[in-house]
């Protein structure tokens, strides 16, 4: 069996984490925080990528790592137009698409493919991305909102939440695309996803700050509440709320879980009801999602940063066992996943996909 190099490379809003994987086996893996004070000096996402290329290349020297002959390098995909799920080749036109975030995400994770990019021309390999956040498989009834031409748009953390759908399906001996799943990420940021037979069909829109709150971000409220929240503050006050200062930001001036834990730990009342009615919104979010799977689900799967505590998953369990078994994976698998799907690919297994440069979806045929 032939031995492949896969080089890994996953930003975040603050932090790179990169890995170096020989076939299934990861080598070396680090994840390098950015310290906020340091990247509000960049005026854009895209002016950091020199900056991120710096962790890049200490990662490489520090792990001892010649990527000389690598076979694939793999970015974390970002803003570019809606797709459906899997591995794509990036190509010029990809590139440019996720630097100008044509689909609407300005998120860190726009620096992955061009990251790939720059060590493609130092290093070679055939460059991947897989799974970005503006994965659209919505069916179409998902898509429609009360407004004339205004359609809800896909925004999720994809690519967990379908690593973990996989490793799950595989864990029972099936196949994700023969599966019915309802998958949580739980973290900073929430996503709840219904996934029937290998697509994800409804889920909400994370990225646009709908959903349950979370520790940084508002989640969803009345319009009318907007509406009065608007009277208060500035646009760009509110543009924060959904998105960084939300949620635990807003009642403790801080989105640190450990902390606001440990308060419902010692038996603090609001710290009590605010966590408890996050998971419980969360439930709220399964059970809709049970209904569009029509009650054919196959497991309802827990991921992410939160699951480190124990309540998390017991709070869902006692809601939600009754829809399906409740199986939770802390934690997150985006590295292991953006590998096993290059792999995929070298190996002949998959044949990676291109980029169209248009949107998976555009509208209905009978609009206006």
């Amino acid at each position: 069996m032939n031995t492949y190099r896969i080089l890994v490379i996953n930003p975040g809003s603050t932090s790179t984490k990169l890995s170096m994987f020989e076939n299934e086996k990861c080598l070396f893996t680090q994840d390098v925080f950015h310290d906020s004070s340091v990247l509000k000096e960049f005026l854009t996402i895209n002016d950091q990528l020199p900056y991120r290329m710096e962790v890049v290349r200490s990662f490489l020297k520090d792990g001892a790592i010649d990527l000389h002959g690598v076979d694939a390098i793999v970015g974390r995909g970002g803003g570019c137009y809606s797709v459906t799920g899997g591995v794509y080749r990036i190509d010029d036109c990809l590139i440019e698409d996720t630097r100008m975030a044509r689909g609407g995400l300005y998120h860190s994770s726009m620096l992955g493919v061009q990251m790939a990019a720059e060590l493609n021309r130092e290093y070679g390999g055939i460059m991947l991305m897989m799974d970005p956040p503006v994965v659209d498989e919505l069916c179409d009834l998902a898509r429609v909102t009360g407004v004339d031409g205004v359609y809800r748009t896909a925004v999720s953390h994809a690519l967990n939440l379908k690593a973990t759908a996989r490793k799950h399906a595989a864990s029972i001996g099936r196949r994700y695309e023969d599966c019915n799943f309802i998958v949580c990420h739980i973290d900073g940021g929430i996503s709840v996803t219904a996934h029937q037979k290998g697509r994800m069909i409804d889920g909400n829109d994370a990225g646009g700050g709908e959903g349950p709150f979370t520790p940084t971000r508002m989640g969803s409220m009345a319009v009318t509440d907007v509406l009065r929240l608007l009277d208060s503050k500035t646009r760009e006050e509110f543009k924060s709320l959904c998105s960084q200062t939300g949620g635990f930001g807003s009642y403790y001036g801080t989105s640190n879980s450990d902390y606001i834990h440990e308060l419902v730990k010692a038996g603090d009342k609001k710290a009590v009801r605010i966590w408890r009615a996050m998971i419980y919104q969360v439930i709220k979010y399964i059970g809709s999602m049970s209904t569009v799977l029509k009650g054919e689900v196959d497991g309802i799967l827990l991921t992410g940063g939160l699951l480190r505590f124990p309540d998390v998953e017991e709070q869902i369990k006692e809601s939600c066992q009754w829809i399906a078994p409740v199986t939770a994976y802390p934690g997150e698998f985006e590295q292991e996943a953006m590998a096993l799907g290059a792999l995929r690919v070298l190996r002949g297994e998959e044949e990676a996909r291109t980029y169209t440069g248009k949107p998976v979806w555009d509208g209905f045929e009978d609009d206006a």
